[in-house]
């Protein structure tokens, strides 16, 4: 809404590469109820005149906005993709203290997303601009002094998805989806895989505190071997199997066929 002519030709006089716009979602009633001072058609008038002045164009949106539903966030995404903006922030909302959002939340008119739904939003629209090449170059807030655990004297964070490391929470259920979808195309016996990657990988490849390697042997009984290989491209993953479960025969009585 502050985005105009004389504004882009002041911004260009001092050298200004990217700007970056807040749209935080496409439909205007979860907009309107953020009370934000904008509407989608504004964001769409801004973002054109932007690229026309051939400013750099990022936007940021917000996931688990008040009435705001997992199909709403999607088509935000999507609304945005429209406008090709270079680069993506999302943003899962938090709660912080003193605000109009707690009053709401304490009312029972507001109820954010649990940690695990706001991972599995982000990392749908993770895979949406991905498809479209559209950088995301964050996901989560940054951690500060006041932005950090709500278990922290010092948090102004009361509620919602706050993680430390979440986009690397984002990244690791999305090269779980990856190595799963690997596994089932080699044999549904098989007991023991080698995960080949670039050591850059290494982190989203086990996921946080070892979670995906867990996952798989809980779910799917499957040991993992990870294998660094620095030769490897970071974007590349390799699975063969190691082991398979044992084959029984027919005859065998004292076993059940697995």
């Amino acid at each position: 809404d502050y985005i105009d002519k004389q504004t882009l030709k002041r911004l260009k006089k001092y050298k200004v590469k990217t700007i970056e716009l807040g749209c935080q979602s496409s439909n205007d009633y979860v907009l309107k109820k953020a009370k934000r001072n904008h509407t989608f058609e504004d964001v769409k008038r801004a973002s054109k005149l932007i690229r026309r002045y051939r400013f750099k164009l990022g936007h940021q949106m917000m996931v688990g906005m008040q009435d705001s539903n997992a199909l709403d966030d999607l088509n935000t995404a999507k609304d945005l993709a429209k406008l090709k903006p270079k680069m993506i922030r999302i943003y899962p909302v938090l709660v912080i203290k003193g605000t109009e959002l707690e009053k709401e939340m304490n009312e029972g008119r507001y109820e954010p997303l649990e940690l695990h739904q706001a991972i599995e939003r982000c990392k749908e629209i993770c895979y949406f601009f991905n498809s479209k090449k559209i950088n995301v170059i964050r996901i989560g807030l940054q951690s500060t002094d006041t932005i950090c655990s709500p278990d922290k004297s010092e948090s102004e964070v009361v509620a919602g998805p706050y993680h430390e490391t979440f986009r690397q929470l984002v990244e690791s259920a999305i090269y779980y989806d990856t190595i799963v979808d690997k596994i089932k195309k080699l044999d549904m016996n098989v007991k023991e895989v080698e995960i080949r990657v670039n050591p850059q990988n290494i982190n989203n490849i086990v996921g946080y505190k070892k979670e995906n390697i867990k996952k798989l042997k809980e779910i799917y009984d499957v040991d993992v071997n990870v294998e660094q290989d620095i030769k490897y491209p970071i974007s590349k993953i390799d699975v063969k199997p190691l082991k398979k479960f044992k084959e029984f025969k027919d005859d065998d009585k004292d076993v059940v066929k697995k």
